[in-house]
């Protein structure tokens, strides 16, 4: 198709075998947390158009990973690519006192050598919303409801379906947008010509150029989407748009941030001064970094579920999980909380009735430690290609963390270049299997290199 050729270029974020919406957003969350006090969360909501579970608390297994503990309110938003700014804005005015912690992750699949396949890219994002030494102050927003399709995705389809890009540009965002900025800017008091970035995800090109001249907003005031290195993630990229945007910003700048779908939302921030004192994390910028090639189309079609590959007898299993097992053993499972014998300090995982070590043996001494967060090495590894991997070789190994502890455990990520005894590591959320025959997956922690 010739109209495609101009899209082969740059690059586009792929979730591995192994990641969905909920592990990314896991993910998302713990770098936004690094310097959170977990119990100070109150609350948490995920917002996704392709949530792995229709009908359990997606955020449910999020907070568990998280360890956020039981007292918190929750909620899945879904339904449409302003998901992310419709839940963000609903966030804002109902997180009270309390800290929201605020996540959108997408993984949407696009048919192959469709122009979707070009633009489309995997990616999540997390904010924490709330009262005290806030970076950003919540100026106001605005929302145009309107039945506009530009796209769609019918229930039980994994694949979009959009119209033409003419039409969405001339009757969607050059009228809808204009339209809904305006109003905001109106109730707000701010001028255009006062902001200081526009923020829109949009994969029609020179559409963020043509709204801002509209608008009368400068032009150097345009955000990167990201097309070139990440590509479209969608209810997620607007919030990660703002999140790289505030990388950079300064104390006093206007963020204006646009979403578009079925209408439009527009939310308008103002930085603030603890803007420089926020402590470094790699952000979005650190994870474009840090991201490794794949130049195997295959494996990309295989990870996405879109080709069907003969993986052996060894992967006829039945992975039907024991639920009971699981919600007694959560903390353990899902939040990979160990214990540590108050008696002599011996960590250990699994938690046990016993301290592990023989010189000591006490009984119900095991106080619980995290290993999630705690740094570790490899201690010995095997590169199984005998054992079932959508991914092979099935990496796997000991694992030796700076507490104390020891885990035989699995790896991910792994560059068989770049993997040895005494490589730093760290922990990551990820699938551990699916349960094809029920539709039901399994969360787990992996080692994956610290760099």
């Amino acid at each position: 198709m010739p109209g495609l050729k101009g899209q082969g270029k740059g690059e586009r974020t792929m979730a591995d075998w192994d990641e969905d919406s909920i592990t990314m957003a896991v993910e998302a969350a713990r770098d936004c947390l690094q310097d959170t006090d977990r119990s100070t969360i109150t609350g948490a909501q995920l917002a996704s158009t392709t949530l792995p579970f229709a009908d359990r608390l997606n955020v449910g297994v999020v907070a568990a990973g998280l360890n956020l503990g039981r007292n918190i309110t929750s909620m899945d938003v879904s339904g449409s690519q302003r998901a992310g700014t419709s839940g963000l804005i609903a966030a804002l005015r109902g997180s009270g006192d309390g800290v929201m912690l605020f996540m959108v992750a997408d993984t949407r699949k696009a048919a192959p050598a469709s122009i979707n396949e070009f633009q489309f890219g995997h990616g999540a994002a997390a904010l924490t919303l709330g009262v005290d030494g806030v970076i950003a102050n919540f100026l106001g927003s605005n929302t145009v409801t309107a039945d506009f399709v530009d796209h769609f995705r019918g229930s039980g389809q994994d694949e979009d379906y959009g119209w033409e890009q003419r039409w969405i540009r001339d009757e969607g965002y050059m009228k809808i947008i204009p339209e809904v900025v305006s109003g905001l800017l109106d109730s707000t008091g701010v001028g255009a010509g006062d902001i200081d970035h526009f923020v829109m995800p949009c994969t029609i090109g020179r559409v963020p150029a043509g709204v801002t001249k509209a608008l009368g907003i400068k032009p150097e005031a345009i955000r990167d989407t990201m097309a070139a290195n990440v590509g479209d993630t969608g209810a997620a990229h607007a919030i990660l748009m703002l999140a790289h945007a505030l990388e950079d910003a300064k104390p006093g700048e206007k963020i204006l941030l646009v979403q578009f779908g079925q209408g439009a939302d527009a939310l308008l921030f103002e930085v603030t001064d603890a803007i420089t004192s926020l402590p470094k994390r790699p952000g979005v910028s650190g994870a474009i970094a840090r991201g490794r090639t794949e130049k195997e189309y295959m494996k990309y079609l295989s990870f996405q579920d879109q080709v069907k590959i003969d993986f052996g007898m060894r992967a006829e299993v039945d992975n039907k999980t024991a639920l009971t097992t699981e919600y007694r053993k959560k903390d353990m499972i899902t939040g990979f909380m160990g214990g540590q014998c108050s008696q002599c300090g011996t960590v250990q995982y699994p938690r046990t009735l016993y301290c592990v070590n023989p010189n000591c043996k006490a009984h119900e001494t095991q106080e619980p430690i995290s290993f999630a967060d705690t740094p570790a090495a490899v201690m010995s590894y095997t590169a199984d290609w005998l054992s079932y991997s959508p991914s092979p070789p099935y990496y796997y190994g000991q694992v030796q963390f700076e507490n104390g502890g020891r885990v035989m455990m699995g790896f991910t990520d792994i560059d068989p270049d770049d993997i040895a005894v005494g490589k730093s590591l760290k922990m990551v959320f990820r699938i551990k299997d699916f349960d094809k025959q029920r539709g039901y997956r399994r969360y787990f922690w992996k080692a994956a290199p610290a760099s």
